[in-house]
């Protein structure tokens, strides 16, 4: 009988703002150090920061010990930014081409 592995990081659940009611479990770790960087990164007002423009800032917060050399950074930019989208902390302005984005909070 092979034992269940014990994960070695923490979990949270994260939302998805274009799947409404689709959850699923991340490390925490790297959740709330994408987190803390697109917060920092990310203006209060519009117009926001486009999709690019967000990646160009946030890989120059991310702690390299959890982002080596920005690898995955893609990948967990587009989880937090849905995530807080559903849960109302960051917005994005339908009507700009290309989309920007803004805090709430």
């Amino acid at each position: 009988m092979a034992l269940a592995r014990k994960p070695t990081h923490s979990r949270i659940t994260v939302q998805n703002y274009t799947s409404l009611g689709h959850v699923m479990q991340v490390d925490a770790v790297k959740y709330k150090a994408m987190r803390v960087a697109m917060m920092t990164a990310l203006p209060r007002k519009k117009p926001g920061l486009t999709a690019a423009e967000m990646r160009e800032q946030v890989l120059a917060l991310l702690p390299d010990e959890v982002f080596p050399g920005g690898k995955t950074a893609g990948w967990w930019m587009k989880c937090v930014q849905l995530d807080l989208e559903a849960k109302r902390v960051i917005e994005r302005d339908p009507k700009a081409k290309p989309l920007r984005w803004h805090r709430l909070k």
